[in-house]
């Protein structure tokens, strides 16, 4: 398990906002990441070679220049072969890592190692700014969320209102070249509110959004689910509750969603539910 986050030590090792967990939740010493990086990390990806794939605010890695991003070999060294060149000029909130390889960001930035890209971009597996992927004038606002289909399309959901130049509320979806998914429109969305989270039912498509701001529209509850043309699935009732949540994760054989929050308690339209932090919902 790789974490990241905003903290100096984990249990007693010193770890730099990066640490690799064993399954038993111990710190796997075998990563040594020394300095690791020099600000938060939003977003983490541990490969199946072993290697991690890092996100964030950080301008440093491993004691080097790193705008945003980096990659660690499966000892905790800087990959150097991974290259981002000047990286993102502004925070990276979230990254997919796609099946190929490519990682989908989306952040705060404007430009990703000098090339215009406003707040979302595809690297290539070695780093690389991916020209290929061209999302026009981008997203207007934050990008908080992405998520790339089986089909290649992305999905990315944020405080925006307009993706390329047309309106767009919170959430968009691109596709596979970056062009914007013109047949995918939720509709309007309250301001001061955005998708903080997205996550794909595998069983059927549809989309699970966590909702975050000052306003729980147009949904009128906290987590959202869209149908796989973007049109609101009214079959879908998790309540009108107001608590601060950050994220949801799928159980996939399942299909139950667990939402994820740093207050204690999770309301719904008819009662209070204590659910310290973690919460389960039904499909």
């Amino acid at each position: 398990i790789a974490v990241g986050g905003i903290f100096q030590r984990f249990n007693t090792t010193t770890a730099n906002n990066i640490v690799v967990l064993n399954s038993n939740g111990s710190v796997d010493t075998s990563y040594n990441f020394a300095t690791g990086v020099n600000a938060s990390v939003s977003d983490v990806h541990l490969q199946d070679d072993g290697k991690v794939i890092v996100a964030g605010a950080f301008t440093q890695a491993g004691g080097v220049s790193r705008g945003r991003i980096a990659r660690f070999n499966s000892n905790g060294s800087l990959d150097t072969g991974f290259a981002t060149g000047a990286g993102a000029n502004g925070d990276i909130y979230s990254m997919y890592v796609q099946s190929d390889g490519k990682i989908i960001i989306g952040g705060n930035f404007t430009t990703v190692d000098g090339v215009s890209r406003n707040r979302i971009a595809r690297l290539n597996a070695d780093g690389s700014l991916d020209t290929s992927f061209n999302p026009g004038s981008g997203a207007d606002n934050q990008v908080h969320a992405v998520y790339t289909q089986n089909d290649g399309k992305v999905l990315l959901g944020g405080y925006f209102e307009n993706v390329n130049g047309v309106t767009r509320n919170i959430i968009a979806r691109l596709n596979t070249d970056g062009s914007l998914d013109t047949g995918f429109d939720v509709g309007g969305a309250s301001s001061g509110m955005g998708v903080v989270d997205i996550a794909v039912q595998d069983q059927d498509g549809k989309i699970i959004l966590t909702i975050g701001g000052s306003t729980a529209e147009p949904f009128g509850q906290i987590i959202g689910r869209l149908n796989t043309d973007g049109s609101e699935d009214s079959g879908f009732t998790a309540g009108s509750g107001t608590m601060l949540i950050t994220g949801s994760i799928i159980d996939e054989s399942t299909g139950n969603i667990y939402v994820l929050s740093p207050t204690s308690w999770y309301a719904t339209d008819t009662t209070t539910v204590d659910g310290n932090g973690i919460v389960r919902l039904g499909q």
